[in-house]
């Protein structure tokens, strides 16, 4: 089962949104889609789930056309900032509706879900604060068990220790009845231990993707006397570099050296170094 995004392009206006993405999602793995603000995240995912058309390109399913296909939106379910619900709904009749709508939703789960956060069922979703209104949808997204589930920077608004609650909750599901997860957020360092596969976008088009693992072996940094530092990186790819002082960090592609020139120290990235060095890249091209 895999969801193939071919070709596609978002424009608003004169507004180049998404700019001819291509792209697969696997089935069992998260994801983690990360980006800048502006970055194109949240139409690509509305754009997938049919929530938004694509100005050109198409989105499918195994193999079938998402668009207006009740079938295979019934196999996705979105969690975003929109609230998909009448106005005067209480949450916990939105629980209920949302079980009438998707056959899998687990309603018991649910408020076993909500009474962990401390969610309030009595009270209208339109009442509930930034924070509680995310974890309404998160409720949602954890116990709807479709077969992909899409959240959209889902912990706007939430503590640290409520954020932390979903990210147990989200492993915890996600091991007991695996799925594909793809999740968008800016939080980079806190769910980077989660993702498996991760597809980082800017300015609307794919920059890179894959195995998480795999994009950190192939950088690394190299730090130490700036002279020193410029000598070892001429001739490599470079990803970007700092300079404080006298010495100097150089991030750069591929593997380091069985043995490094004296004084020179090698370090590894974590995924949010990664795409901090990833970023200063775009901006310099």
């Amino acid at each position: 089962m895999s969801i193939e995004i071919k070709n596609v392009t978002r424009r608003f206006g004169d507004t180049l949104a998404l700019d001819n993405i291509s792209l697969e999602l696997g089935e069992n793995k998260i994801y983690g889609l990360l980006g800048n603000n502006g970055a194109g995240k949240s139409t690509l995912l509305n754009i997938i789930t049919d929530r938004l058309p694509a100005s050109s390109g198409s989105v499918l399913l195994d193999g079938a056309n998402v668009c207006g296909n009740d079938a295979a939106l019934g196999k996705m379910f979105l969690v975003g900032e929109a609230n998909m619900f009448p106005d005067d709904m209480r949450v916990k009749s939105a629980l209920n509706a949302a079980a009438m709508f998707y056959p899998g939703f687990d309603r018991a789960y649910a408020e076993h879900v909500a009474a962990q956060f401390g969610l309030p069922l009595k009270k209208k979703i339109t009442a509930l604060s930034t924070g509680y209104g995310s974890i309404f949808r998160l409720v949602l997204g954890l116990s709807v068990n479709t077969q992909w589930v899409f959240f959209d920077e889902p912990v706007l608004g939430l503590d640290a220790q409520h954020r932390d609650l979903f990210y147990r909750l989200l492993l915890e599901k996600y091991a007991s009845d695996p799925c594909s997860v793809v999740v968008s957020t800016h939080l980079i360092a806190e769910i980077a231990n989660l993702i498996e596969e991760t597809v980082i976008i800017g300015n609307g088009r794919i920059l890179q993707q894959g195995a998480t693992e795999d994009l950190l072996a192939a950088a690394y940094t190299v730090s130490g006397p700036a002279a020193a530092v410029e000598a070892y990186a001429s001739g490599r790819e470079r990803i970007s570099e700092n300079l404080l002082g006298g010495l100097k960090t150089v991030c750069l592609r591929g593997t380091p050296d069985d043995s490094l020139p004296e004084g020179l120290e090698v370090g590894k990235l974590n995924l949010q170094d990664y795409f901090i060095n990833l970023m200063e890249e775009e901006i310099r091209k």
